[in-house]
């Protein structure tokens, strides 16, 4: 009876959203500003991380509000007929969960491709070496935008944004780095800070500098790239090797089942 009455409440709640009489999108917008306090600080980023600028965080968070909310309507449908303070406090408790679990998937999806990210910046500051060499830095970081890889643009944007107000402080380069925990890119935005501040006859030095930890940033993204492509295939070769040893062992062993049934 319990499950028949939970279908009837799901049908019955489906119906009245989809006339309009219950509206979850309506709801979400009139509690707005409270809502937003649930959002990560770091969701826009690891959005922009995953989707470029195709998705909007604020319309990506709204969604994970509605859904959590449906999950959470559900939920308390299956338990109504036993309904108690326990069973309300799960639906929160469900619900906030299923809420969450977007947010986990979408940050592991950026842990685990950090070492693209990895082989990115290198590349990128290369080619903001070649400017340096006509421009001051802030100039050379505003003009190399639109070749930058995507993920990297709004930490970019911010970092001139912060220069062009006046913060000629280490700050705003720090702030990049800590964005895009990377090899060595803390390391990189301390040797562009200083060459922002460097005089103008050590400037060949100082992008000298610059350019022999750049060479070696990309020798190890090369070497990191081939590793992975090395234990990538090595998986790819052992999980072969167990698929047809497992293969040939039930092989045997049916055999040997016949054998003896003969």
């Amino acid at each position: 009876m319990q499950i028949e009455l939970a279908i009837v409440a799901i049908i019955i709640f489906y119906i009245f959203s989809k006339s309009g009489k219950i509206s979850i999108s309506k709801l979400i917008a009139d509690n707005e500003m409270y809502l937003r306090r649930l959002k990560e600080s770091d969701w826009d980023f690891y959005v922009k991380a995953k989707y470029g600028d195709s998705v909007n965080p604020d319309i990506l968070f709204n969604k994970r509000i509605q859904n959590a909310l449906i999950v959470m309507v559900v939920v308390f449908c299956l338990l109504l007929k036993n309904m108690s303070y326990m069973y309300v406090i799960l639906c929160l408790v469900v619900g906030f969960g299923y809420f969450k679990l977007d947010y986990i998937n979408i940050r592991n999806y950026y842990k685990r491709h950090l070492h693209e990210i990895d082989t990115m910046l290198p590349y990128y500051l290369k080619g903001l070496e070649i400017l340096i060499q006509h421009y001051t830095v802030p100039v050379a970081i505003g003009k190399s935008l639109e070749d930058a890889p995507e993920i990297f643009k709004d930490g970019l944007k911010q970092l001139i944004n912060e220069i062009n107000a006046g913060n000629d402080t280490i700050e705003p380069y720090m702030e990049f780095a800590r964005q895009y925990p990377v090899r060595d890119s803390m390391r990189m935005m301390r040797l562009l800070y200083r060459l922002s501040l460097g005089r103008q006859e050590r400037k060949q030095e100082q992008l000298l500098a610059f350019s022999k930890t750049i060479s070696n940033l990309q020798q190890k993204a090369r070497e990191t790239k081939y590793k992975n492509r090395l234990e990538k295939m090595e998986s790819k070769t052992m999980s072969m090797l167990i698929t047809t040893g497992l293969g040939v062992m039930i092989l045997l062993v049916l055999a040997v089942i016949l054998m003896m049934n003969v």
